[in-house]
C-alpha cells in the first residue's frame, strides 16, 4: 500500500483531501501543526470508514523537528505522495506589513515545502514511483490586495514545482501545483461573502473541498503519469 503525507491535513482542504487519497487506497498520514486532536480525530474516521490513515503532528517551519519526524514515518518505508498543503495568511497592504507578517507566511508555505519534501526525496526515488503536489492558489497568478507575502509564497512554490518536475521526471515522480481560487472553507468563508463571490466568480459560487481533493486524487493516480510540471487552477473560471 502506498503511503501518502498531507500537510495542513487537519483543516478544510487538507481533510478532504486525506479522505479522498484514503478512499484511493492510500494510507494516509494526517499532518497538524497545534491541532494535533482534530487530526487524528479525521485519522479515525478514515480508520472507521475502511481506510488506512494516523496522524503526525510538527512544526513544517522547524527544519530539526520536521526532519526528526519525517525520519520516524519514514521508518516504516517511503512516503510516495506527499500533498503540500499547509500555508497560513497574515493580510496586510505592503506599505503597513509587519516583517514578521512577511516572514511567517513565506516561512509555512515555502520553507515549509522544502522542509518536509526534501527528505522524503530519496526514498521516493528508490521507488521510482512518486508523486509531489503543492497545493498553492490563484493568488500567485493572479495577484490579490493585502496579499503580496502569501502571492509571493505560493508562486515561489510554482517555480519550484517546475524545476522539481524537471529533475525528478527520469525516476517515475511527478510534480504538479493545484492553485485553487475561492473554496468553501471557514478561511474562504470569513474573507468573501456571497455578494463577493458572485462579482469574482464567473460560475457565481466557490468551489468546494471535495472539488479539490478529487482533483489532487487525480494527479496521486497512476493515470496522471505523463503529468508534471504543472499549475492547475481550480477556480470558477476567474483567470
Amino acid at each position: 500500500m502506498k503511503r501518502a503525507l498531507v500537510t495542513g491535513g487537519s483543516g478544510g482542504i487538507g481533510a478532504a483531501i486525506c479522505r479522498r487519497l484514503a478512499a484511493d487506497g492510500l494510507h494516509v498520514i494526517v499532518h497538524a501543526n497545534s491541532r494535533l486532536a482534530e487530526a487524528q480525530r479525521i485519522a479515525a474516521g478514515i480508520v472507521a470508514g475502511g481506510g488506512a490513515a494516523q496522524a503526525a503532528a510538527f512544526d513544517v517551519t522547524d527544519r530539526v523537528q520536521a526532519e526528526s519526524a519525517l525520519q520516524d514515518l519514514l521508518a516504516a518505508g517511503p512516503i510516495q505522495v506527499v500533498v503540500n498543503n499547509a500555508g497560513i495568511h497574515d493580510d496586510a497592504v505592503m506599505p503597513g506589513m509587519k516583517p514578521a507578517q512577511w516572514l511567517r507566511v513565506i516561512d509555512v508555505s515555502l520553507n515549509g515545502f522544502f522542509n518536509v519534501t526534501q527528505p522524503l526525496l530519496l526514498p521516493m526515488m528508490a521507488t521510482r514511483w512518486g508523486r509531489v503536489i503543492n497545493i498553492t492558489s490563484v493568488a500567485a497568478l493572479a495577484g490579490n490586495r493585502g496579499q503580496a507575502n502569501y502571492a509571493a509564497a505560493k508562486a515561489g512554490l510554482h517555480g519550484a514545482t517546475k524545476s522539481l518536475a524537471i529533475e525528478l521526471a527520469s525516476r517515475g515522480i511527478t510534480v504538479n501545483a493545484v492553485a485553487p481560487g475561492i473554496i468553501a472553507t471557514a478561511m474562504g468563508e470569513a474573507a468573501f461573502d456571497k455578494a463577493a463571490i458572485e462579482k469574482l466568480v464567473p460560475m457565481k459560487r466557490a468551489g468546494t473541498p471535495d472539488e479539490v481533493a478529487a482533483l489532487v486524487g487525480f494527479l496521486a493516480s497512476d493515470q496522471a503519469g505523463y503529468l508534471s510540471g504543472q499549475v492547475i487552477s481550480l477556480n470558477g473560471a476567474m483567470l
